[in-house]
């Protein structure tokens, strides 16, 4: 009879076991996206998909779903997990004005991360910093020199951050169609850019010319661009919460953009709304916010914690969770997180693909290409043979905060400015080492008397991470990480002034900083000032490479160089009158744009732009480029438009540019185009694009103050 009871049971249990494989759909790579996705919506039970909404996602043990944190940083490398390659911070990746190479950054960065995560799954570890998608890269505008966190940022220009930010999204989420390398992320939507201290509360007030034009600029390209994730910000925009606001995430995001991707809250921002902004009274109710304005993921535990207290409630529906879930179920579809191990073209990368030597050639390679020559009284480059002596000095000379920059990895190879002087000057140099001075004190320094009998010093000084950064972490920063002032530390001035004091001999300036700062105060006291930023693990033999003149520099500054804070706006005014190049009339100490070279370019034109275009025509342009000087060396072609005398147009906005290595006495030819859409202006009156009528002037240079080549052109009206 037990017998005969199993037999009859034997056929329902052969259907369960059977519905419960056809259920695993989800895991065939091979079926449909949309299909995968609903098949494991259905399949999940309505607290299970509740606890997948917030950025801790815990394992779901019946379907053997293994638990996966979201919370991952690549600025500039992975950031805090463990060995990795340390690149030049992104402000130092924009000064490059290369796209191919930030692309070829991410797309490393993105071959250690599958490794990194390949040997965590190995060993069964499901931990924070070793998943596959990226809260990166960072592209709100650095329209003021004050904000702490501008170092994340690819600069003040919206078609610069654009192009930059772009290929380091290409790169990070590789080119294998329906498949992602890893995930990125734009961040922070929208319009935020200090102050730090007040993040948590900040009311962002802004125009829609300015909000279109400046800071959403790069959000929209990198949608076009296909960016699988969007971070919302903890401001408010016009009273309305970043995170449940539905004029940035519904109206823009969703409707206009057409963005179908994830939306994820930057970390406790719906913490911030009720509790901060005070913008909607309960948890509950900006749980139920959030996700009907469109938020995907919680870097917190709100809708983890209170979704289900809002259905309950009859705020939500069991159908807009599901809508909510949708989009991270398919960026980890994606991601092949689903899929049969070894399925991923990727599953091979193990530990020889992180920090291996391509790597570190590359780190080298875009630290010194992201160094800008500020002035060079002709010391530079050093004639190794000339000097039998050199001093090694400064704050930062010797330190590692001011390589990394925030958000960083860690390598066991971290080559600091006087070790690579060190090595690159070899055996046969006298070099010595001295701090010199520190970031307070005023009244006592070394290394003087060992400077006046060396035959060169370098003295390297500026900021580091801890004076500039994000709220809490710049922890030596007296603004609550962003800075009152352009000044350097004064006590790095007053050693500049005693070292120049004590000698005639030839004095080498290193800044590192990851902002506009007073380097002219400092100047006169140098025969020569480079800027260093924080140019990653390989920072010290790219200054090297510099200096002893193996490597033109060909840096370019992404934000402009003011002489006084006096000259700017207040800080939490986000009108753009009178900030960056694009609408700042006034002197400057360094232009956006600007930086020196060991040799001399010419330019002619090649092609030169029409007389007349229309709205659907594009600018095609050609300029020769020809190496006059001594050596060989990268030039950066930059394109400027500047606009017909009505109200509210730019100055000048740069629209093309593209680095060009030219050896000594060589020509090049380099190509340009700029849309004439690109040149659109947001009309306030009708609450769209417009293309102004009227001539405007296409500028050829080499910084956004210098121009080379320069036509008139007319734009007609069609």
């Amino acid at each position: 009879m037990l017998r005969k009871r199993y037999l009859l049971l034997y056929p329902i249990l052969f259907l369960f076991v059977f519905k419960a494989g056809a259920q695993q759909l989800f895991r065939n790579a091979a079926a449909p996206m949309n299909e995968r996705v609903n098949d494991l919506l259905h399949t999940l039970t309505l607290p299970e998909k509740i606890s997948l909404l917030g950025y801790n996602s815990p394992a779901i043990e019946r379907l053997q779903l293994p638990a996966y944190n979201w919370w991952n940083e690549a600025l500039h490398g992975i950031a805090r997990g463990g060995e990795a390659t340390v690149y030049p911070q992104a402000i130092g990746l924009s000064a490059t004005f290369n796209a191919p190479l930030a692309r070829e950054v991410a797309n490393t960065i993105s071959t250690e991360a599958r490794a990194k995560y390949n040997l965590a799954v190995q060993q069964h570890r499901h931990v924070q910093y070793l998943g596959l998608n990226f809260w990166t890269p960072n592209i709100n505008i650095f329209r003021d020199p004050r904000w702490g966190r501008g170092q994340e940022t690819y600069g003040e220009d919206p078609y610069l951050t654009a192009t930059m930010a772009g290929a380091f999204v290409q790169g990070l989420q590789g080119d294998v169609p329906g498949m992602l390398k890893t995930a990125a992320c734009a961040k922070h939507f929208a319009v935020h850019s200090g102050p730090e201290a007040d993040r948590h509360s900040f009311n962002a007030i802004i125009d829609e010319k300015d909000l279109r034009e400046t800071y959403l600029y790069a959000f929209k390209k990198l949608v076009d661009g296909k960016v699988e994730s969007i971070m919302c910000a903890y401001n408010r925009v016009n009273s309305q919460p970043c995170c449940t606001g539905n004029t940035l995430l519904q109206d823009i995001l969703r409707h206009e953009w057409k963005f179908g991707g994830q939306v994820v809250t930057d970390c406790w921002a719906l913490d911030d709304i009720w509790l901060r902004h005070k913008a909607i009274p309960t948890r509950e109710e900006v749980a139920a916010a959030a996700v009907k304005a469109g938020v995907n993921l919680d870097c917190a535990n709100i809708l983890q914690d209170d979704v289900m207290k809002a259905i309950k409630k009859g705020w939500l529906s069991a159908a807009d969770v599901d809508s909510a879930l949708s989009a991270s179920l398919r960026t980890q579809l994606k991601l092949g997180l689903y899929d049969a191990a070894g399925a991923s073209p990727y599953s091979h990368f193990g530990a020889d693909s992180v920090n291996n030597n391509y790597h570190a050639r590359l780190a080298r390679e875009a630290a010194r290409e992201s160094m800008v020559l500020l002035k060079n009284d002709g010391i530079l480059p050093l004639q190794a043979d000339k000097y039998a002596s050199m001093l090694v000095t400064g704050s930062n000379s010797a330190s590692l905060e001011a390589l990394m920059g925030n958000y960083h990895g860690v390598s066991g190879d971290m080559v600091t400015f006087a070790a690579g002087l060190a090595k690159a000057a070899g055996p046969g140099m006298a070099m010595q080492y001295d701090q010199g001075c520190d970031f307070t004190d005023t009244v006592h320094f070394g290394g003087i008397w060992a400077s006046q009998n060396c035959d060169v010093t370098v003295a390297v000084i500026g900021l580091t991470p801890l004076l500039e950064g994000e709220e809490g972490d710049a922890f030596l920063s007296a603004s609550g990480g962003d800075k009152s002032t352009l000044s350097l530390p004064r006590s790095q001035i007053a050693f500049m002034k005693k070292l120049r004091a004590a000698h005639k001999k030839p004095i080498v300036a290193v800044i590192t900083a990851g902002s506009a700062v007073d380097a002219a105060a400092i100047a006169p006291y140098a025969d020569a000032v480079i800027l260093a930023w924080y140019p990653g693990e390989q920072g010290g033999n790219a200054l090297a490479d510099i200096i002893f003149g193996k490597y033109s520099p060909a840096g370019r500054l992404p934000v402009t160089f003011y002489k006084s804070l006096q000259d700017l706006p207040d800080y939490k005014d986000y009108s753009m009158k009178n900030r960056t190049y694009r609408y700042f009339k006034g002197a400057v100490d360094y232009a956006f744009g600007y930086g020196l070279s060991y040799t001399k370019f010419d330019y002619a034109w090649q092609t030169a732009p029409a007389k007349t275009y229309h709205s659907n025509d594009t600018i095609r342009v050609s300029v020769a480029v020809k190496n006059s000087g001594a050596f060989d060396g990268d030039e950066v072609v930059q394109a400027y438009i500047s606009y017909p005398n009505m109200e509210r147009m730019p100055v000048k906005e740069l629209k093309a540019f593209k680095r060009i290595p030219v050896k000594q006495g060589a020509q090049e030819i380099v190509e340009l185009a700029i849309p004439v859409a690109e040149l659109q202006k947001w009309d306030l009156s009708q609450h769209a694009w417009k293309t102004y009528k009227g001539t405007y002037k296409l500028n050829i240079g080499k910084s956004a103050d210098n121009f080379v080549l320069t036509r008139e052109f007319f734009l007609a009206q069609d």
